[in-house]
C-alpha cells in the first residue's frame, strides 16, 4: 500500500505505468475506518497484478485533495494513464469494489 502525499502524488499516481486506486481518508473518519481494512485486503489480493493501491490522508495533504474536489471522505478515485477515470464515495462492499477493479483491468 502506497502512502501518498502532495509531494509524491505525481510520481506515484500520475506517472504510474499501472492504474492506481487512491483512497482519500482521515484518521477521525468512521466510514474511512470501515473501508481501510477492505482496501488493505484488496491491495494484498491484487499484489503482483497490474494495479497499485494508495492512501492519502486529507488532514496531512491539502493540495491534491483540493485539486480533485474531494469534499467528503472516504472518496476513491481510479487513475489510469495519469487521468481520473472513475470516482465514488462512502462505504463500499468489498465485492462491489472487486467488480469495479476487474472492469478497470480489462
Amino acid at each position: 500500500m502506497l502512502m501518498l502525499t502532495d509531494q509524491n502524488f505525481e510520481k506515484e499516481v500520475l506517472n504510474s505505468k499501472e492504474p492506481v486506486l487512491v483512497d482519500y481518508w482521515a484518521p477521525w473518519c468512521g466510514p474511512c475506518k470501515i473501508m481501510g481494512p477492505i482496501v488493505d485486503e484488496l491491495a494484498q489480493e491484487y499484489s503482483g497484478k497490474a494495479i497499485k493501491f494508495g492512501k492519502m490522508n486529507v488532514d496531512e495533504n491539502s493540495i491534491i485533495p483540493s485539486k480533485y474536489g474531494i469534499m467528503s471522505i472516504p472518496t476513491f478515485i481510479f487513475f489510469k494513464d495519469g487521468k481520473p477515470l472513475e470516482q465514488f464515495m462512502g462505504v463500499q462492499k468489498k465485492e462491489d469494489l472487486k467488480r469495479k477493479i476487474e472492469g478497470w483491468l480489462k
